[in-house]
């Protein structure tokens, strides 16, 4: 009996409090989530007004110092390459692209792996078959080497490339969000707005969706990270984002040439890299902490 004390008085609470400020109560009791969302938000600002904190452009060369990366100095606080750019701008400029790849791309396997899975949850019978089906067969493809395959074929943009990421990277959310719908459907205000004449779109979207929106964000964000470390990949194969436009995977693919001579080169892309894809993953953890209701 003692035991669900704590319980009953926590809900009383969570009513009390309303949705979102108990959720936003319990995600800053996660620390780490905290930090990786300030985190986040830092380099996102960093990014944005990337002009605005380096006098330099992402492209403009030091023609006296061209031949041999410099380490970092007061004029050049991570050094600059081979070709007497400066590496703190290419860097800021680099976090424009690997950021916003990585955003819109989970933005577009969420939606495509949520229009899928509600259908698939919600109809049931032939139609959640063979779109099943379909998400097995695309989940037996290996997604690197397929991603792989159409970068060398295709050589992409970088709105290209989203769309190559997000296409393919749907299967996951999809068969979650059927999970939340096949549960969701047979609840009684589902049943209460079928026998009010409500239409199947507004069913699935305007009640059943909102109430499964707390996997589907959790989700999305842990997606942002694969696909950021996907589209590095690419880049440092030179398979991505074609120069002279800089991303951290091509950054690092210059500086591969340099790991004995300049490591510092390799060393600043690739702990924005390892940055991002923490904060995201913490973000991820706290997100889920907070939305799961046993907390």
């Amino acid at each position: 009996m003692t035991d669900t004390l704590p319980t009953l008085s926590a809900g009383r609470r969570a009513r009390r409090e309303g949705f979102w400020p108990t959720l936003i109560r319990r995600f800053l009791k996660h620390k780490l989530a905290v930090t990786g969302l300030i985190m986040l938000t830092l380099l996102a600002l960093l990014a944005l007004f990337a002009p605005l904190l380096t006098p330099y452009t992402f492209d403009g060369q030091d023609l006296s110092i061209i031949g041999q990366p410099q380490p970092p100095s007061a004029a050049h606080w991570m050094g600059t390459d081979q070709l007497g750019r400066d590496a703190f701008t290419r860097v800021l400029y680099g976090a424009r692209i690997s950021l916003m790849v990585g955003l819109f791309s989970a933005l577009l396997a969420t939606s495509l792996g949520t229009l899928i899975g509600a259908l698939s949850g919600y109809y049931r019978g032939w139609i959640d078959t063979t779109l099943m089906r379909l998400t097995d067969v695309v989940l037996c493809i290996p997604l690197l080497p397929l991603i792989i395959l159409l970068s060398g074929i295709l050589r992409p943009s970088v709105t290209l490339l989203i769309c190559i990421i997000g296409g393919l990277s749907w299967m996951g959310t999809a068969r979650l969000v059927r999970g939340q719908f096949l549960t969701l459907r047979e609840r009684e205000f589902v049943e209460a707005s079928r026998a009010l004449g409500g239409r199947d779109n507004r069913v699935m979207f305007r009640h059943i969706l909102p109430n499964a929106i707390g996997p589907i964000i959790v989700s999305t964000t842990l997606s942002v990270g694969g696909a950021i470390m996907l589209e590095s990949a690419l880049s440092f194969l030179g398979l991505g984002v074609q120069p002279p436009t800089p991303t951290w995977g091509n950054l690092l693919n210059y500086a591969s040439q340099w790991l004995t001579a300049a490591p510092w080169l390799a060393l600043f892309p690739g702990l924005m890299i390892l940055l991002t894809v923490l904060s995201v993953n913490f973000l991820g953890d706290g997100l889920r902490d907070a939305f799961d209701p046993r907390n």
